[in-house]
């Protein structure tokens, strides 16, 4: 028979967020980025990983994705003993990782999805392959509590030009009625400010005010807003505040800023925290 620790019985649970991501070695993005915004918010983090890449402030020099008995292997690893109460989702590249994620989610019964959907560059270049984004759209992206593109992805899949406030707002409650599942429009590319729309499928609109900040090392910003949000729902938020928080977090590790790398460096994850 299993021994239980005496003491288990007086822990109160802390909540538990999974990220299934790719792994950025050095250290600003995917995976890392994610366990790192888990640890900030208080929550215990855990991690799928769907590709390893050699990348750092500069650029990406290679992609290895793992194999799909592998990446069950890891599902099969996490639900069977530590069930998490939020599911972060990032790069996920190929059709057969899609249909993984889908499946086992599906199968998993898993609550609190957030996905950013990492599609486009930001040279613009498409990062997934047509059939890729085809069983994203269709399979993934409906079992989300909420999807988090930026202007090329919103532009991408609602298959609408996005210009101003205006063009944001057809183009989220657009994507909001053809999958089902809420959009939070992220405004950073797009007019003076960072303002970040969010449309429910109910019907409601909430708007983030956000400022510009001058700071060129915006590596991870993507990972780190969707997974402060999937940290925030596992705590017991509603999706309105949890998206508030995220965005406040996430423009204080902005604003903070480490300044290392010969690119665009990483946010400073730990600003909340005082090392001295």
């Amino acid at each position: 028979m299993k021994s239980v620790r005496k003491e288990e019985k007086e822990w109160t649970p802390i909540p538990r967020v999974l990220t299934i991501a790719g792994s950025d070695c050095s250290g600003g993005a995917g995976m890392q980025a994610d366990l790192k915004t888990f640890l900030a918010h208080g929550v215990y983090g855990m991690s799928i990983i769907t590709a390893l890449t050699a990348q750092n402030t500069m650029g990406v020099l290679a992609i290895h994705n793992l194999d799909a008995a592998f990446l069950g292997k890891q599902f099969e690893a996490v639900f069977t003993d530590i069930v998490p109460d939020a599911v972060k989702i990032g790069m996920v590249s190929s059709a057969w990782t899609v249909r993984v994620i889908a499946e086992e989610l599906s199968k998993r019964k898993a609550r609190h999805i957030v996905v950013d959907p990492v599609m486009v560059a930001t040279s613009g270049a498409r990062l997934m392959e047509p059939e890729a984004e085809r069983v994203l759209v269709e399979s993934l992206l409906p079992l989300a509590e909420v999807i988090t593109p930026n202007r090329a992805e919103l532009e991408v899949l609602s298959g609408c030009r996005v210009d101003g406030r205006d063009g944001m707002r057809q183009a989220a409650q657009g994507l909001c009625r053809s999958l089902g599942t809420s959009v939070l429009a992220k405004g950073g590319h797009i007019g003076a400010d960072a303002d970040d729309l969010l449309v429910t499928p109910d019907g409601e609109e909430h708007w983030y005010p956000g400022e510009r900040i001058d700071n060129a090392d915006t590596h991870g910003t993507g990972c780190t807003l969707s997974s402060a949000i999937a940290s925030n729902l596992a705590k017991g938020m509603d999706l309105d505040a949890a998206v508030g928080q995220a965005k406040a977090y996430l423009a204080g590790a902005l604003r903070a800023g480490l300044h290392i790398g010969h690119g665009s460096g990483p946010l400073n994850h730990a600003y909340r925290f005082s090392f001295t």
